[in-house]
């Protein structure tokens, strides 16, 4: 079932997804090279315990992983892209490292997530994170009054393959409200004009995520990370975003001197 949020709920929506963008602006300038993964992770923790916010990634227990998951964030190195366990691992010059959190404050949920490399970057990482944002960009641009879910995944798939990357089906973006993950499952390609209509007060949490040479996509034995079957580098951005009578409403923009 698909709940339709009142605009006083979507404010309440867009005071979490305020504090998840801050945190996850602050959390970029925290990485860097020579800093453990697990310092990141700690420092969100602290952060999210001082907003008297909780977690949606503490205990998550979904049917696609190995549960429950015991982290704040999402640490994605590399070749890995998604559900990426914290863990010791120093950051190295030329890393790219995707960030991910979904909290709840006050009952009211918000998801983001943003790639970006530390140190000296490749110009083909630098692209690949920038198909992502782009597609992000065109998935909310598309998430019109009025519209098809359709148009939204099919933004996204388009920009995708303009930047020559293939796109995997097993994973998108979601419904969103007073749980993380509710309906309905947000593709990153399909068809215009298709899908359910998009209905002020739909809430979803859009997120483009790409392999720089594969579609294909491998879990490591700790049953989260999910990485490129090829071992090639990735790239994840996702925004919560709600429709609304005058267009998408982004409710978790980072602030614009940091990385958005």
């Amino acid at each position: 079932m698909i709940e339709l949020k009142s605009t006083n709920e979507i404010d309440r929506m867009a005071v979490t997804g305020q504090f998840v963008g801050e945190l996850l602006a602050e959390l970029s300038g925290v990485a860097a090279v020579g800093v453990n993964l697990m310092d990141i992770e700690h420092h969100a923790r602290r952060r999210i315990a001082e907003r008297g916010a909780e977690s949606c990634y503490w205990d998550y227990s979904p049917s696609f992983g190995r549960g429950p998951f015991r982290n704040v964030l999402c640490l994605s190195v590399n070749d890995a892209v998604l559900h990426g366990l914290p863990h010791d691992y120093v950051l190295r010059d030329g890393d790219l490292l995707s960030i991910d959190m979904a909290v709840t404050i006050d009952g009211w949920a918000a998801d983001s997530a943003l790639s970006f490399v530390v140190g000296a970057p490749d110009p083909a990482d630098l692209k690949l994170i920038e198909a992502t944002e782009v597609a992000l960009e065109a998935g909310i641009a598309a998430a019109q009054p009025g519209g098809r879910l359709g148009d939204v995944s099919a933004a996204i798939g388009e920009v995708a393959h303009s930047y020559g990357y293939r796109v995997n089906g097993e994973f998108g973006g979601h419904g969103i409200g007073r749980t993380m993950h509710e309906a309905p499952h947000v593709a990153n390609s399909g068809r215009p004009r298709r899908g359910m209509k998009l209905s002020p007060g739909l809430t979803i949490a859009i997120e483009p995520w790409l392999c720089r040479s594969t579609d294909k996509i491998r879990v490591d034995d700790d049953g989260w990370t999910i990485r490129s079957a090829d071992g090639s580098r990735t790239a994840h951005s996702e925004h919560t975003v709600a429709v609304t009578e005058a267009g998408p409403r982004v409710l978790t923009r980072r602030p614009d001197a940091q990385r958005s």
